[in-house]
């Protein structure tokens, strides 16, 4: 029964992190992209807060760990998430979440280059130019029926920013042993103060809060950010870090499976292609079919659990 209740958690949380890129397409209907980022944040946050505080997780007091969970915040939340939003302007969810599908290998490549435990080999060197290619083949230059390219490498770039964030979390907070769910509602509430700062210097309008956009808002908020964040540390704590991280290779399909539905978003060839490409490159990289065997593999001492995860989409 136990197993049965992972597999139903692994399935909503692939599907809650997949369905935040039409979300976040729909919510821009009536919402500057500041705006969007803004509601996300203090929503999930206040998700979070009010867990952690039943769960009795304390925050962190120290001023030098908030200013650490300030950078992460900025990087993992903040950039990513105004990032995917004005990028989401003028580009499809599907291609959105598949582009962010990339995340593991660009941060596997981010940390080979700023982390001397980390050494470049040349299983992680085949799976970056492997992805480099899908991501071409899947932003496909030759056509803009997938929107334009400048949504498309926003989109590239929040990727990126994340995978910074992943980073910068290993480096400067996982050796605190700050518990995950402290974490998590710190690192929101770091945002939130962020993009409140923020915002009034970034583009506004007047809301438009028709149903569809408010229904959009708070789900993104408190499901696809704030309940996401639960979902995937009680996976951690259920299947293991390596196997939970593994929800990354079902996000992007979920994204494009969402989009359609949803959206009605085309479905090219050089969309599946060139997301296949990317997560083999992924897969490859991280010797995933080795990582799954291990078993146990603790939160703590995880290659790298934020590498792995999109905990933040």
């Amino acid at each position: 029964m136990k197993n049965y209740a992972s597999l139903a958690r692994f399935i909503l949380l692939a599907t809650l992190w997949g369905s935040s890129f039409t979300l976040i397409k729909v919510s821009l209907e009536g919402l500057t992209p500041s705006q969007l980022v803004l509601s996300r944040l203090f929503m999930g946050a206040l998700l979070l807060i009010a867990i952690a505080s039943v769960s009795k997780a304390a925050l962190p007091r120290s001023a030098e760990v908030w200013r650490h969970y300030a950078g992460a915040a900025l990087f993992g939340n903040v950039i990513p998430f105004l990032l995917l939003s004005y990028g989401e302007k003028t580009t499809g969810a599907g291609i959105a979440g598949v582009l962010i599908g990339g995340t593991p290998l660009l941060t596997l490549t981010v940390a080979a280059l700023t982390l001397p435990e980390e050494r470049a080999t040349s299983r992680k060197a085949i799976g970056l130019v492997a992805g480099f290619v899908g991501v071409v083949v899947l932003i496909g230059p030759w056509s803009d029926r997938l929107g334009s390219p400048s949504g498309q490498l926003a989109c590239l770039g929040a990727a990126l920013s994340y995978a910074i964030g992943f980073v910068y979390v290993r480096k400067f907070l996982s050796p605190r042993g700050v518990k995950p769910l402290a974490g998590a509602a710190s690192q929101l509430i770091a945002a939130t103060v962020i993009q409140a700062a923020v915002t009034p210097f970034l583009e506004w309008d007047t809301p438009v809060l028709t149903g569809r956009v408010t229904i959009s808002v708070v789900a993104l908020g408190l499901l696809s950010t704030g309940l996401a964040y639960i979902l995937y540390f009680r996976l951690i704590n259920d299947m293991g870090a390596v196997t939970a991280s593994a929800v990354n290779y079902v996000v992007p399909v979920a994204a494009v499976v969402v989009g359609l539905l949803v959206l009605d978003e085309p479905v090219t060839w050089n969309l599946v292609v060139g997301g296949l490409v990317v997560l083999i490159g992924v897969g490859y990289a991280e010797n995933r079919v080795k990582g799954l065997r291990r078993k146990h593999h603790s939160l703590a001492t995880d290659e790298s659990v934020g590498a792995r995860t999109g905990s933040t989409r």
